[in-house]
């Protein structure tokens, strides 16, 4: 039996995706703007983002070979699952709950500038 971890890492981001969409579109929010958020926490260039979704690249793989993971994202806290975000220990889940909790965060209304961590001194 795989561990619900295991299970997470081997999920498709292509899987996950139009989940991500559909929840910020709820709320009046956008695709572009998920995208810019991927893009700004990974490094990858729409191109490269869209073909790690065409390949149906799993989340392990995805974060591990993000082009440029941005510095900023340290300073994405608070809770996603139950857990507090800064406390996760494993890098690949920590990565995977700072994506989970940028799209709540432009679920819940918060401006792009703030989601991108924009005019803050960095940890």
């Amino acid at each position: 039996m795989q561990s619900s971890t295991n299970r997470i890492y081997a999920m498709s981001v292509a899987r996950v995706y139009p989940l991500y969409i559909a929840k910020v579109e709820r709320k009046g929010r956008t695709k572009a703007e998920v995208d810019t958020i991927i893009r700004w926490l990974t490094g990858y260039t729409q191109k490269g983002f869209e073909s790690q979704l065409k390949k149906e690249t799993n989340f392990e793989t995805f974060f591990a070979k993000a082009p440029r993971m941005n510095p900023l994202r340290r300073l994405i806290t608070g809770v996603v699952c139950g857990i507090r975000v800064e406390e996760i220990k494993e890098p690949t889940m920590r990565e995977i709950r700072y994506l989970d909790k940028l799209i709540d965060e432009l679920a819940k209304g918060r401006p792009m500038e703030k989601i991108l961590r924009k005019n803050q001194p960095s940890k």
